[in-house]
């Protein structure tokens, strides 16, 4: 078996997160500006984006599996590093090896853009937190009582007209 087909896969799951790393450098801007309509749509081209690469991947796992399945070698665990340990051929090593590298690096971004975008979303939410604190300050701060008595201390207090009849 040749590891073409290994490497095609690789190929379009390198242009799939290149595509989602554009898609998540898009949403930090949106972030920034607040904008929530473009968001959601985002966010739908993104979910899209995630089950296209994980069918992909599921297929690379298949196809890493049968490769070794057919060069008869034992392994517990079918990875790409595993593989580029066993091919013999220096030109399709190499041809594996490149793409794998350019994956890595895909991805490598992809998640110090994600990070970004994730410390905006704790920001942002940080924000709206304050603000709806600030509109509707809490009624434990409002009070004029001493601070130490408990709510159970002060339902058992007489009142000042003793109203039994």
């Amino acid at each position: 078996m040749s590891i073409q087909s290994i490497v095609a896969i690789m190929d379009k799951l390198c242009s799939l997160h290149e595509s989602l790393y554009t898609l998540s450098k898009e949403k930090t801007d949106m972030l920034k500006e607040g904008d929530t309509q473009s968001l959601q749509t985002l966010l739908v081209k993104e979910r899209k984006h995630i089950q296209a690469i994980s069918q992909l991947d599921a297929e690379r796992e298949k196809l890493v599996a049968n490769w070794f399945q057919s060069k008869g070698i034992p392994t517990n665990e079918p990875t790409i590093t595993t593989m580029l340990e066993n091919i013999q051929s220096q030109e399709e090593k190499q041809q594996l090896e490149e793409v794998f590298e350019r994956l890595l690096d895909v991805l490598a971004g992809l998640k110090q853009q994600e990070q970004l975008n994730q410390e905006l979303t704790q920001q942002s939410l940080q924000f709206v937190e304050l603000s709806l604190d600030m509109l509707q300050p809490s009624m434990k701060n409002m009070n004029y009582g001493k601070p130490n008595k408990s709510q159970a201390d002060q339902g058992q207090k007489r009142s000042v007209f003793d109203s039994k009849a």
